[in-house]
């Protein structure tokens, strides 16, 4: 038997041996009252593996990232087959891959192919007032094409506007807190989390509406910094020559513009339209109108590839790395979510009573600073998609409920999931992207504690200001 095989076998028996009684199976998946705080052990385990990974042992990551979310997701589904048995955790298995997993993936194939399509070609001088125009656009954009899509369209040329100026390290550290982050507060479509929050029942404008105020808030104060701190250093800096000088701005792809336009189109359809017909796959219970949008997704995708010239997209820098790498992981965290989900459904009954105390106030209101702090910590180390979920399954995971009387702590997550991915480079996947594709572009970024070093210093009171104005 391998390693890791054995360590497989020990995995699954230690959850089976741990878990606080039998789970239960209902027809809606997993009884998390019955359930004890190993069958959480796989969860944690692969998203300290996405944090540390890159950081730790990156080259064992970047060649078997697949395999190592392979075993985490045998380490939950293995032992539940075996108390639960097969028929149970197929259906457990299904329901999250069908109704939850595959529009996940499918959304951000069609904003990552359609975003990738479009070319900001030419070039423009980096002063400080065009720099924060470029990042209050790229900011907008996110909310639009996703953080992934506008950090890759943006990029480049805020790479060419600053190419002759000696020190521009700043910069791209403001890029990250705002095109990278920030900004994708605004629709489902900016930030993963978000898009998760519509798959659970949030509806698509409720976002645009109820963090319209924390996002313009936080994105100005942030904008408002980079001003003030580029324009000193403009000041008191001695141009280099400018390797590409100005060209009129033109934008190439348009075609996939439209295509975006197709793409939040579907999701508005699936929301509004209910036209009844269900079907059952593997027990899991799909509707027409998801199925539909899904599959507009998928052409979507296709069409972009088909009418957006190659040249663009090399361009770009364009590749399939990103979105391949991000498939792998999330097939694995939706799987080993799928008890951790239950156990927070159960609340007070369950094993994550401690942390339901954590945000909840004496009176059993709740603590909605405590849920933006913590999603937002939690979102700074490990992946912001997941930690949204926890917290929104936390807070009761009724997304009618929590649009109305809970809407205040719905926001807090929101935007603590939303905002705090931008403290570390590991909190929001286009971080390392963009500091990776800027380093190799010349530009001097800040390690890792450097780069939090800035993070504390701008965000950390950006964030402090926000809880008092708008979570009290």
């Amino acid at each position: 038997m391998t390693m890791a095989r054995r360590a497989a076998a020990r995995v699954a028996t230690t959850l089976a041996a741990l878990a606080a009684g039998g789970p239960a199976f209902a027809a809606t998946g997993v009884d998390g009252a019955s359930l004890g705080f190993a069958w959480a052990l796989p969860f944690i385990g692969i998203l300290l593996c996405i944090a540390l990974g890159p950081l730790a042992f990156p080259h064992a990551w970047e060649h078997h990232q697949g395999k190592i979310a392979a075993f985490w997701g045998v380490a939950i589904v293995a032992p539940l087959a075996l108390v639960a048995g097969p028929e149970a955790t197929v259906e457990a298995v299904a329901h999250t891959a069908l109704t939850e997993y595959m529009p996940f993936i499918l959304l951000l194939l069609a904003l990552f192919t359609t975003a990738g399509g479009i070319l900001i070609a030419g070039n423009i001088h980096g002063s400080p007032a065009m720099n924060t125009a470029l990042l209050a656009i790229g900011a907008l954009f996110a909310s639009l094409i996703g953080t992934t899509g506008a950090s890759m369209v943006m990029i480049r040329p805020m790479l060419r506007a600053n190419d002759d100026r000696r020190h521009n390290t700043h910069v791209f550290v403001f890029f990250i807190f705002l095109v990278s982050n920030l900004g994708g507060a605004l629709t489902p479509l900016g930030d993963p989390p978000l898009f998760l929050g519509f798959l659970k029942g949030v509806d698509f404008f409720w976002t645009t509406r109820h963090l319209a105020a924390e996002t313009l808030f936080a994105c100005a104060v942030v904008l408002a910094t980079f001003f003030v701190i580029d324009s000193w250093v403009y000041r008191h800096e001695k141009a280099l020559p400018d390797p590409t000088p100005d060209k009129r701005v033109r934008v190439r792809g348009l075609g996939n513009l439209a295509l975006i336009g197709v793409i939040i189109a579907a999701i508005l359809l699936s929301a509004a339209w209910k036209p009844g017909v269900r079907f059952t796959v593997l027990g899991a219970e799909l509707e027409l109108q998801d199925l539909v949008r899904d599959a507009i997704f998928v052409v979507v995708t296709l069409v972009s590839l088909r009418i957006t010239k190659p040249e663009y997209r090399a361009a770009n820098g364009f590749s399939w790395g990103p979105i391949q790498e991000v498939a792998r992981l999330f097939a694995a965290i939706f799987t080993v979510m799928i008890p951790v989900l239950a156990m927070l459904r159960a609340g007070r009954d369950g094993a994550f009573a401690p942390l339901v105390a954590l945000v909840s106030n004496p009176d059993g209101s709740a603590n909605n600073a405590a849920y933006f702090w913590l999603t937002g910590g939690l979102s700074s180390v490990l992946d912001n998609a997941p930690t949204y979920l926890v917290f929104f399954q936390l807070a009761g995971g009724d997304a009618q409920v929590l649009m109305r009387e809970g809407a205040l702590t719905l926001a807090a997550i929101s935007c603590g999931a939303v905002f705090m991915g931008a403290n570390t480079y590991i909190g929001n996947a286009p971080n390392f992207m963009v500091y990776a594709i800027a380093r190799d572009g010349g530009v001097k970024m800040p390690s890792f504690i450097g780069y939090m070093a800035w993070s504390g210093a701008v965000l950390i009171p950006t964030f402090i200001l926000t809880t008092l104005l708008f979570f009290r």
